[in-house]
């Protein structure tokens, strides 16, 4: 059975993946994506287009 991820995301809306299940951590929060790691990776990489903190994009 492949492993499953969450999306998460952070204040400055970065991305990243985390194991689906496991307490998120601190300064993260759940995107509403869960899935296998490819999937996980390709959400991110169509909503993901600005790789650059929030506070650098302000």
């Amino acid at each position: 059975m492949e492993e499953r991820f969450a999306v998460v995301v952070n204040h400055e809306e970065q991305y990243s993946i985390w194991p689906a299940g496991r307490e998120i951590p601190t300064g993260w929060r759940a995107a509403d994506v869960e899935g296998g790691k490819s999937e996980c990776l390709d959400h991110i990489a169509r909503v993901w287009t600005d790789p650059r903190p929030l506070s650098v994009r302000r």
